[in-house]
């Protein structure tokens, strides 16, 4: 879920074509989470395949990054590894708040109300088998993808500040408490969405951050963004009650980057900010990956999506070749450019 700095970061909207020709590290977690959410059917219950087996992930991966590859954007997906020890409370309050969900949308569900899809969305999670399953169908894409030691967020941005990759796709902030010089929103997502509980629609599109531009606004250093952010809650502490983030702000403004002076002020503790903040500096992080796109393999696809889990053979075949025609354009435009 990440830090909340929605209110004081102003993203920049752009077209989905500015990202013609560049590598965005993808959030792989929170794309999947993404996908999961909002590929849904009417009652609030994930497409599934005919074993039961959830399979919203693999159409969210299918379709909607054919998209992005059909716009020249390099898409590079990066999974989480092991999490940081103080991360284990916050993994346990989600696994808490998503049975809880699941509980109200099959209570909802059963009496008709209109409240199902909201709770069905709440008690979106990811297992093993969606992990794999996504795995699969991106190495038949020919999409690259990297696990990271840790957070795949902190890997991307890792990335980004190293320039193997030009933005972190990601919709939560962490990126940018990671040191991400940029990050884009929406990719996955672009397009017409209906606004929960509302019969009514929306546009979504990209938005970039960049983080200097960040800093600069704020008037903040890094660390001071991070002491901010913990006091507001992250992933891995749920911060100060009532303290969102203008008033974190104001906070951080008064002290500079000093935590014990901001947590003397309120009369508060944060247990293990220490550790946190010296994560959001230093994370767990490898130069020990490849980015190396391929060609697709329509049959391999084929088998997996249609005869493994029950996709339509005609959809598949319409997008195969939205694909397939996509990866060639992209190929022949490096041949082109190779001879200038």
């Amino acid at each position: 879920m990440g830090v909340d700095l929605g209110d004081l970061v102003e993203p920049r909207e752009i077209e989905l074509k500015e990202l013609n020709n560049r590598t965005v590290a993808v959030d792989a977690y929170n794309t999947l989470y993404q996908f999961l959410s909002i590929i849904r059917q009417q009652d609030g219950a994930p497409l599934a395949d005919d074993r039961g087996n959830v399979t919203s992930h693999l159409s969210g991966i299918i379709y909607r990054v054919t998209n992005l590859i059909e716009e020249g954007v390099k898409p590079v997906f990066v999974f989480d590894g092991k999490p940081p020890s103080f991360k284990a409370e916050t993994i346990k309050a989600r696994a808490e708040v998503r049975e809880a969900a699941r509980q109200m949308y099959e209570a909802a569900k059963a009496s008709g109300s209109a409240e199902a899809y909201k709770y069905a969305q709440a008690s979106t999670s990811i297992n093993r088998q969606i992990v794999d399953d996504a795995k699969v169908l991106l190495g038949y894409m020919g999409i690259p993808y990297i696990v990271a030691p840790s957070e795949g967020e902190a890997q991307a941005a890792y990335m980004v500040s190293k320039g193997a990759a030009d933005y972190v796709g990601s919709q939560d902030y962490d990126s940018l408490l990671f040191g991400a010089p940029r990050v884009v929103r929406n990719i996955a997502i672009t397009g017409k969405r209906k606004v929960p509980r509302k019969n009514i629609y929306m546009d979504v599109k990209p938005e970039t951050i960049e983080l200097p531009e960040v800093l600069a606004a704020l008037g903040l250093t890094r660390e001071e963004l991070i002491d901010m952010a913990i006091l507001v809650g992250t992933d891995y502490n749920p911060g100060i009650f009532k303290v969102g983030p203008k008033t974190a702000l104001k906070l951080v403004k008064k002290h500079g980057d000093n935590m014990p002076a901001i947590l003397d002020e309120l009369g508060q503790s944060i247990e293990n900010w220490e550790a946190i903040k010296a994560f959001f500096l230093h994370p767990d992080v490898t130069d020990n990956y490849q980015v190396k796109w391929g060609k697709p393999e329509p049959e391999k696809i084929k088998q997996f999506l249609c005869e493994e889990h029950s996709f339509s053979v005609d959809r598949v075949d319409k997008v195969l070749e939205r694909l397939t025609t996509a990866v060639s354009e992209t190929t022949k435009q490096k041949t082109l450019s190779s001879w200038f």
